[in-house]
């Protein structure tokens, strides 16, 4: 089993910046490539960022590319998103998940889930 909880999102004018933290928890931990998705109020859940836990590929959304960086600390369990020059359309729950299927854009690759933290941003 994987434990994952989100912390850092709240409430940040368009421009801004927020890192959003994922805690995790688990003896297989190291196993998974771990992933950023989120959600809009009335729309469906997207990817946003991944990243292999011991390799450090990293794969983007085009929406956030340039503005966004996923990256991990091994040693602390934790992956992050830092995410820039943020705007209006990134308002959303964003989720943190750990998984190995084939497709890293898609939710159904990934097993675990965190609870999710809100990100909105004031234009």
């Amino acid at each position: 089993q994987v434990q994952l909880v989100e912390s850092g999102g709240g409430l940040v004018q368009a421009g801004g910046s927020l890192r959003l933290s994922c805690a995790a928890s688990g003896r297989t931990f190291s196993r998974y490539r771990m992933g950023w998705f989120r959600q809009a109020p009335g729309k469906e859940r997207e990817f946003v960022a991944a990243v292999t836990w011991t390799g450090g590929s990293t794969l983007y959304a085009d929406s956030v590319k340039g503005r966004f960086t996923i990256s991990r600390d091994s040693a602390k369990n934790t992956v992050y998103l830092q995410m820039n020059s943020l705007n209006a359309e990134d308002t959303a729950v964003y989720y943190c998940a750990a998984g190995n299927g084939a497709a890293w854009v898609y939710g159904r690759s990934y097993d675990y889930w965190g609870q999710g933290t809100q990100v909105t941003v004031s234009s």
